[in-house]
């Protein structure tokens, strides 16, 4: 009995240990299975679940790192010795110009001269926008940009060159009388044209220690590096004949013409001195030679100063003199008309591609013209003086009014003017004076072609009266007895024309 009893009270204890919800939670019957098996699952699922918790998390941090850095520099990413991770672009670049600025060179020669050099003291340029681009795209885009323990380092972006170095050392560390001289292209004055000089040798520190340690920095910015530069003995860098080379092709470009006009009546040619002040020599000391290139600011300064003064014109009114049927018989002042240039960057232009391509050029510049207007003036009063009669004729409104006897210029040279003129100047009284003469006390002096005039001839009685300008001719006046001159004085005003016709006789014609 006690045994039956104890084995039947044997699985009631069993299953005392777990409770009926414990097992409805597993998901096992009372006696689907034995209760022990519980025990052994429960550890598994707790680690399944850690472990999912763990990967989401590690996703999570992956792509949340990426989303962070994506406009930052990676983690492990390096200036040189300096760790930029996290920094965004204007970040970078304040770290990238702080670099800049403390990497420099201390240079001597052992001699006794020493310098410290910046990277703008050695003409070395830095692109930091460039390299805080490459500092961003520094380890790619993919999944090791954001693994910190892989490092890259970026160096500056750079650009270094020789000359600049050596021209630095140069000024730095040798006295003016020991440099080295190139040969060089200059203007002369007195001749109007370009000549050269000839250049020297000299010495000049070795650069190459130098440059090397620009370099290194470049990589490693920061930094203070040392370096001893030793001398050596160099040719001039630029040849004479590198300069004559530039010389000749800067004269050929002063033998072309440069016109410019207005499209009216003016212009001007551009003088060979001005063409010279636009031709400049650059001296390339990199390559040992002369280059000429054409100033173009200066040919604005020039046609925009010149071309108005040169070119512009007021309108002036034509004067002329007509007879009594409205006959033009002589202009007295030739119309202008009235021009004012315009677009000077286009006469700019054009002049500059002719001296460009070493050419000749004739530019018409644009320009507003005003048509001149043309005012016409009756003569009442009209003298002809007849060479051949040795005569002169007063006409009042056609109408013939008096004739005189006179005695025009001797021939070879001294021969009254043919042509319409009209009278300009008179003087009651004057001296007057020309090449081997002096005539004082002239009375009735009527100017009407520049020195040529009626007057009072009291000492050429017979040259008047046989009309014999081949013996008694004067200096190119007509010579007319005194009341005869007066007549001519009182009332042919300023303004009366006068008409010279006729030949030169050969000797008396009365």
């Amino acid at each position: 009995m006690d045994n039956v009893i104890n084995g039947g009270n044997e699985p009631e204890a069993l299953t005392s240990e777990l409770s009926q919800a414990d097992i409805a939670a597993l998901g096992v019957g009372a006696h689907a299975m034995p209760k022990k098996q519980g025990k052994h699952r429960l550890p598994i699922i707790i680690a399944a679940v850690v472990f999912a918790v763990l990967v989401v998390a590690l996703v999570a941090s992956f792509f949340g790192a990426r989303w962070y850095y994506k406009d930052k520099a990676a983690p492990g990413v390096h200036l040189g010795d300096v760790a930029v991770a996290g920094q965004n672009a204007a970040q970078l670049k304040q770290t990238v110009d702080h670099e800049v600025r403390n990497s420099k060179v201390i240079i001597s020669d052992g001699q006794g001269k020493k310098a410290t050099a910046d990277f703008k003291d050695l003409g070395v340029k830095v692109d930091t926008g460039k390299t805080v681009q490459n500092l961003l795209a520094a380890k790619g885009d993919g999944v090791g940009r954001i693994v910190p323990f892989q490092r890259d380092d970026v160096k500056l972006v750079a650009d270094v060159t020789d000359l600049p170095i050596n021209i630095y050392l140069t000024n730095t560390f040798v006295k003016d009388g020991d440099k080295a001289v190139p040969s060089s292209v200059a203007f002369d004055g007195n001749s109007n044209t370009f000549v050269a000089a000839a250049g020297h040798g000299g010495r000049a520190p070795e650069m190459s220690g130098v440059k090397n340690s620009v370099n290194t920095l470049i990589a490693d910015p920061g930094e203070t590096k040392s370096v001893k530069v030793s001398y050596k003995t160099i040719d001039t860098p630029v040849s004479q004949n590198a300069a004559q080379t530039a010389v000749d092709a800067a004269n050929k470009l002063l033998t072309n013409k440069i016109v410019i006009n207005n499209g009216d009546a003016s212009q001007f040619e551009v003088p060979v001195v001005q063409l010279a002040s636009w031709i400049k020599p650059n001296t390339d000391l990199a390559k040992g030679r002369i280059n000429l290139s054409i100033d173009k600011n200066a040919i604005v300064g020039y046609i925009n100063s010149e071309m108005p003064k040169q070119l512009n014109q007021d309108m002036v009114s034509q004067q002329d003199i007509v007879d009594g049927n409205g006959k033009v018989m002589l202009t007295m002042t030739k119309g202008v008309n009235g021009v004012k240039v315009k677009d000077g960057d286009a006469v700019v232009n054009q002049v500059y591609s002719a001296m460009t391509n070493g050419q000749s050029a004739t530019i018409q510049a644009a320009a507003d013209i005003t048509k001149f207007d043309v005012k016409q003036t009756k003569s009442e009063m009209r003298i002809v003086v007849d060479r051949a009669s040795q005569t002169a004729t007063v006409y009042k409104n056609d109408q013939l009014v008096k004739t005189f006897l006179v005695c025009t210029g001797k021939p070879g040279g001294d021969e009254t003017n043919l042509g319409n003129y009209v009278i300009y100047l008179r003087y009651a009284v004057q001296t007057m004076r020309g090449p081997g003469y002096v005539s004082p006390n002239v009375r009735w002096v009527s100017y009407f072609n520049g020195g040529e005039g009626f007057h009072t001839a009291d000492w050429n009685p017979v040259g008047i009266a046989t009309g014999n300008p081949s013996e008694y001719g004067s200096h190119g006046c007509v010579n007319m007895n005194v009341g005869d001159a007066q007549w001519i004085y009182d009332n042919c005003p300023q303004g009366t024309l006068v008409q010279v016709v006729g030949d030169q006789p050969a000797g008396a014609v009365r």
